[in-house]
């Protein structure tokens, strides 16, 4: 009888997809992956970038969007054309 003894470290893939982005930087979010997250047109998602350069994909909470809209009007300080030639080259 074989066993074998996974490691709970082991990363399990479920599905790989590749889209293409438009010129305006969009992309299409595959089927298998909408029907998974429950996503329907004017759902909100979230982009999680790790440190590693893994990015997370999921659903928005409604905590997520209280978070955005709260957060969103502190960062109008840096919207200014000077901060935009002054970093844009960082």
């Amino acid at each position: 009888m074989k066993t074998s003894h996974k490691s709970k470290a082991t990363v399990r893939v479920r599905g790989r997809y590749t889209v293409r982005l438009t010129a305006k930087y969009q992309a299409t979010i595959p089927r298998e992956i909408r029907k998974q997250l429950h996503l329907v047109a004017g759902d909100e998602i979230v982009y999680e970038l790790l440190p590693d350069d893994t990015v997370i994909v999921r659903k928005s909470s409604p905590l997520d969007i209280h978070y955005y809209h709260a957060l969103h009007p502190t960062l109008s300080e840096w919207e200014a054309e000077d901060d935009e030639q002054a970093y844009k080259n960082l």
